[in-house]
């Protein structure tokens, strides 16, 4: 099948699975999700786990770091390391609703296809690039297919998910973001340590920062750490937990109606002063009413 052929099977399979709009996140393919909005988005902020995601119908605008990323049909962005981003989608109705379809990418099984197939690093890797955008292949567009399609067969996930996540990671690396991939993933890069280093920072965000220890997790000198962080992240290793922190409290806010003082304490502020203060910087003004108006 061309690629337009592949993309009508993997809408058809979404809309299938997703009837009505929302968001499924499979318990049975962990790190597989797909996305349904029947309406234009207002900007949301999130945190960009190491992923693609591929938009299968409509339009997003993302920005990821630094980094701006437009991709519409049959497009995907691929995501290397955690990042913050904002993003907003278009040109979505219930007629013809944005439909997305993401996977977490797993670098152990990066790792095994560098070892295994050491010609598919890139010779030139250029400047770190944590983010890529770039039209899907066909190949990657049919494993998509029939990845999405084990959802209507669980009993034969065990055996074929597997197999197709690694088949999907390989298509990557052979793409054009295997450069990106391989940067990230390969042990015993600087990058790949600044990788690590942001992972334990993502699960870690609410304990007290040192930057001397995180340092120490990737190995370098602080001074070396925080330059290289930047360059991978835009921001400082304390702005990238200030955002973590702050992303978290807007969510706990408005997706679980925590109030201000609680959700800082949740996040791990110990001064309801600071956090306020923080939160305006960030978002232009205070938590009560950032949330208020973004739920109205």
């Amino acid at each position: 099948m061309d690629r337009n052929e592949l993309n009508a099977e993997l809408r058809d399979r979404l809309l299938a699975q997703l009837p009505g709009p929302g968001r499924l996140e499979s318990d049975k393919i962990p790190g597989l999700a797909l996305t349904r909005m029947d309406q234009d988005t207002r900007a949301s902020r999130c945190f960009y786990r190491p992923m693609v995601a591929l938009v299968v119908q409509g339009y997003k605008h993302s920005i990821i770091g630094d980094h701006e990323a437009d991709y519409g049909k049959n497009e995907c962005v691929v995501v290397g390391v955690d990042m913050p981003g904002v993003f907003h989608v278009s040109e979505a109705s219930p007629e013809a609703p944005f439909l997305s379809v993401s996977v977490r990418l797993d670098r152990s099984i990066i790792s095994r296809l560098v070892s295994e197939m050491p010609s598919i690093l890139s010779e030139s890797r250029g400047p770190l690039v944590p983010v890529m955008t770039a039209s899907a292949s066909s190949e990657l567009l049919d494993v998509l297919v029939r990845l999405v399609g084990l959802l209507e067969h669980p009993e034969r996930i065990p055996v074929l998910a597997p197999l197709y996540l690694r088949e999907l990671h390989f298509y990557l690396l052979c793409g054009t973001q295997g450069a990106c991939l391989c940067l990230f993933s390969t042990s015993g890069t600087q990058a790949s340590q600044v990788a690590q280093a942001i992972s334990w920072l993502r699960e870690n965000y609410k304990s007290p920062l040192r930057v001397e220890e995180l340092a120490k997790l990737a190995n370098m000198a602080p001074s070396t750490f925080s330059r290289h962080f930047k360059e991978v992240t835009s921001v400082s290793p304390l702005q990238f937990q200030k955002r973590l922190r702050l992303y978290e409290a807007e969510r706990l806010m408005l997706m679980e109606g925590r109030d201000a003082a609680t959700a800082a304490y949740l996040v791990g502020y110990e001064s309801a002063s600071q956090f306020n203060r923080e939160y305006k910087k960030l978002f232009g003004e205070p938590p009560r009413r950032n949330v208020a108006r973004r739920s109205s």
